[in-house]
């Protein structure tokens, strides 16, 4: 691999990292406002029109856009869809970094998945980045507290989701184009939420005062046009992201790509801070430092021993 492309490839991750953790802050933004499933189906039919005006000529055009795996990519796109409404419901309720932080333990699942279930090698070493990466987990998580918060189980239920998902399509990515895998995303994005906003949208099931089960069930409501510009931002952070993560890995090495797309941890914590003054405090501070440094050391530790290019891509969620 050239410095070349080397360059090219960190530019696109720390960028899709920007675009993705955009992203997350503007959903939490705009999650006291308007249904969870209003906001992604504007959101994809944003990112779709980009996909299908933008990337597919980019990579060749339309003809490029055949698959001979339609149903792993219907499988593929309802798991994305399921974790996507656990994670964005969490972060309704929970600080952004923590749960961004508990949700990137799911490079390590699948790591672990792939052993139990795929019956590939994971030696001592990874098996240890593990277990620190789940105690990680447990510290921001503190189950035994006496006041457990329950909304954090839905970032763990997300990461068991794309954990589950890129152990059963692992190999996708070296055979289908970003575009494509795009593409099937960003329809069952919009399929699942129009049946979501018919049996959901006049608000009959909201007012239960929980806000992370409010975010999903409010009534549909029109966005002013400042909301609407966030929402347009939404699905180009959306396209974009995935366009530019893609790019990433298939211009370099996973464990060159993966340290940098953790920068979307740091912006999370950024993003909580200046606009909820959410600071992680040290037991939670400490459990982020577990979970990115495991990670980092497995995604390194894997380029080394030939794993899969960007079968563990964490950003594959949006």
């Amino acid at each position: 691999m050239s410095d070349r492309s080397r360059e090219i490839s960190v530019s696109c991750a720390v960028l899709a990292s920007v675009a993705f953790s955009l992203n997350d802050a503007s959903v939490k933004w705009l999650s006291g406002d308007y249904p969870l499933h209003q906001l992604i189906l504007m959101r994809s039919m944003v990112a779709l029109s980009i996909t299908l005006a933008i990337v597919v000529p980019l990579e060749g055009g339309w003809s490029r856009l055949r698959t001979r795996r339609p149903m792993m990519h219907v499988l593929r796109g309802f798991c994305v869809v399921l974790a996507n409404l656990a994670f964005f419901c969490g972060i309704a309720v929970i600080p952004l970094a923590e749960a961004t932080a508990v949700f990137f333990v799911a490079p390590l699942l699948v790591t672990g998945f792939s052993a139990l279930f795929l019956k590939e090698p994971v030696g001592v070493r990874r098996w240890s980045a593990l277990a620190v990466g789940f105690v990680g987990v447990l510290v921001i998580v503190q189950p035994g507290a006496v006041e457990f918060r329950w909304a954090m189980l839905l970032p763990i239920a997300a990461a068991i989701g794309y954990a589950t998902l890129h152990t059963l399509t692992r190999n996708m990515g070296l055979t289908e184009r970003a575009s494509t895998m795009a593409l099937y995303i960003q329809l069952t994005f919009i399929v699942v939420c129009t049946v979501m906003g018919l049996v959901f949208g006049n608000g009959r099931f909201a007012g239960t005062g929980n806000p992370a089960i409010d975010f999903l069930l409010r009534e549909w409501t029109w966005p002013p046009t400042e909301d609407l510009a966030v929402i347009f931002g939404l699905g180009v952070c959306s396209a974009a992201g995935g366009y530019l993560i893609s790019q990433a890995y298939r211009l370099g090495e996973a464990g060159l790509v993966a340290p940098f797309e953790y920068g979307t941890l740091v912006l999370a914590i950024v993003w909580g801070y200046v606009i909820w003054n959410e600071l992680p405090g040290m037991s939670s501070g400490l459990g982020i430092l577990l979970i990115l440094g495991s990670g980092i050391y497995v995604a390194v530790r894997e380029t080394k021993f030939g794993a899969l290019p960007g079968a563990k891509r964490i950003s594959g969620r949006r």
